[in-house]
């Protein structure tokens, strides 16, 4: 997810959900993957009023720890108590977005992108567009289409390119953008032609990118 509040005179209100589809993810480094989408992050368009002093403290989140394992789950790393991606998300983006009221804690934070998950419910809202994992591919346009239609807004969608020899690309992330008071709006790129403060995120060795809307698209039903 994606998550921000700046002064409207300085820079946008808005948040960003982003959800990742670790179907995609390999065997060694998710050995389980669940077969639902999943949180990425809540991350702030900007990040210059981050606090890096602001450590991780994962006793502060333990209420929400069944729902943080369930909805947000760790499969990047191999730690025993798998809490090392939460800690980047909140080292990252959390004590960025921790200018804003309703995220100024480690508990708002996490409880807050829980809370925005539920609220999109992205796996309803694909199954009941008749969109589900398949080894069948489908028309990325058709797929925005059906998402702008439930939901009233643009959202971004990245592939991976098709691999060599191949035609399709393969689904990989979807970003919700909200405003300042956590309303749906349409995700588009900010007036310096940024739309993100996180490096663009990797796969093994592909890196995802704006899915292109003529190629075949792949939604895989199981890890690859």
């Amino acid at each position: 997810m994606r998550f921000l509040f700046f002064p409207l005179n300085h820079w946008t209100h808005t948040t960003s959900i982003l959800y990742f589809c670790f179907l995609q993810m390999t065997a060694n480094d998710c050995e389980d993957p669940p077969k639902y989408w999943t949180i990425h992050g809540l991350w702030p368009d900007k990040g210059e009023d981050c606090n890096r002093t602001w450590h991780f403290n994962v006793t502060e989140i333990k209420d929400l720890m069944s729902d943080m394992r369930h909805y947000w789950p760790d499969v990047l790393h191999s730690s025993l108590n798998r809490t090392q991606f939460w800690k980047h998300e909140w080292d990252k983006h959390g004590t960025c977005a921790a200018t804003l009221e309703v995220l100024n804690s480690q508990k708002k934070y996490f409880g807050k992108a829980l809370e925005l998950y539920q609220r999109v419910d992205l796996n309803s809202c694909l199954l009941k567009a008749g969109i589900k994992p398949s080894s069948s591919y489908y028309k990325m346009t058709a797929i925005k289409e059906a998402l702008e239609r439930f939901y009233g807004v643009t959202p971004k969608i990245q592939c991976l390119p098709p691999e060599e020899g191949e035609k399709a690309q393969t689904i990989g992330q979807i970003e919700f953008c909200f405003t300042k008071e956590l309303q749906l709006r349409n995700c588009t790129v900010l007036k310096d032609g940024s739309n993100t403060i996180q490096a663009p995120l990797k796969l093994g060795t592909e890196e995802l990118s704006v899915c292109n809307d003529t190629l075949p698209t792949y939604y895989p039903s199981e890890v690859q």
